[in-house]
């Protein structure tokens, strides 16, 4: 079968699920209809897997068969496909019904791209096992990072609700002990906003672990696949950046207990440096300049 049929299977499978999960979850709830609760149901579970088979078949044949060609494109498919394994993963613990319509979508989006965007060849240190090594590494952070944001746009969008929910119901309206209040619509069978946040800081910890190796493995390697040290390039700058960006994050969570709207501020600051570190620099190389 060829790859490009492969490539339309998945993101009209991904497609055809963020419309039933929007149908389903969040159009439902909002038109004021009965939507299912508890999670995801089986079929949808093993739907959702179908999709990912696809798509990481796909991967597999861009990373581990032949020579690699990993640009801006490659890279955005493989950080939305292990994000959709990340989220299904999560939905066996935690009760997200607000984020499968978003990350299927989104994963839509990027499973064509490399067949869009091909790239270039990568040089021979693409074949040695310390440069796959740090491109697995990246690939686990960027994923992390793209849920921890859904998940902080979410607490957003619930942390608004909740204040509008109060302010009409009056001061002493209907919040919960853990400071949720009983939403209406598509976020009623959200997990308690408390939950939520610690769930972030999880995934934002995990992912900062996962960068802080990327960042090691990048500098300790350089040498041996490139013969020079490291070069401190705009890539390396804002790799470094968005590293220190979520490192006060932390330690703001930390010790200051930094949440709500400022949490989301230097998550979305960290994430869209990260972007620019290799995503945006690798797509101004591929598309703009035609440079490997």
């Amino acid at each position: 079968m060829p790859d490009i049929v492969i490539h339309a299977l998945a993101a009209a499978g991904y497609a055809g699920l963020a419309w039933h999960f929007w149908n389903s979850r969040w159009r439902a709830r909002s038109a004021g209809g009965a939507a299912p609760g508890g999670g995801l149901r089986p079929w949808e579970r093993a739907a959702i897997l179908a999709a990912l088979a696809l798509h990481g078949w796909l991967l597999h044949a861009v990373l581990f068969a032949g020579a690699l060609r990993f640009g801006f494109a490659h890279a955005l498919s493989a950080m939305l496909w292990l994000a959709v394994l990340f989220y299904w993963a999560e939905s066996l613990f935690y009760n997200l019904e607000g984020m499968q319509a978003p990350a299927l979508a989104l994963a839509a989006l990027a499973v064509p791209l490399p067949a869009l965007f091909p790239g270039l060849a990568s040089g021979a240190y693409a074949d040695s096992l310390e440069f796959r090594l740090h491109l697995v590494l990246a690939m686990l952070a960027y994923s992390l990072f793209t849920i921890a944001i859904l998940h902080a746009l979410l607490m957003a969008v619930v942390e608004r609700r909740l204040h509008q929910t109060r302010q009409a119901r009056g001061a002493g309206g209907a919040l919960l002990a853990d400071g949720v209040a009983m939403l209406q619509g598509p976020l009623g069978a959200l997990p308690p906003l408390l939950t939520l946040e610690r769930l972030l800081f999880r995934l934002i910890a995990a992912a900062f672990v996962l960068l802080t190796c990327t960042l090691a493995t990048g500098f300790a390697f350089a040498d041996a696949l490139f013969g020079r040290p490291l070069r401190f390039d705009h890539k390396t700058l804002f790799a470094l950046l968005s590293w220190a960006t979520f490192a006060l994050l932390l330690a703001g969570r930390h010790f200051r207990g930094w949440r709500g709207r400022t949490a989301l501020r230097w998550t979305l600051s960290g994430f869209a440096m990260l972007l620019l570190a290799y995503v945006g620099s690798r797509f101004v190389m591929e598309v703009l300049l035609g440079r490997s």
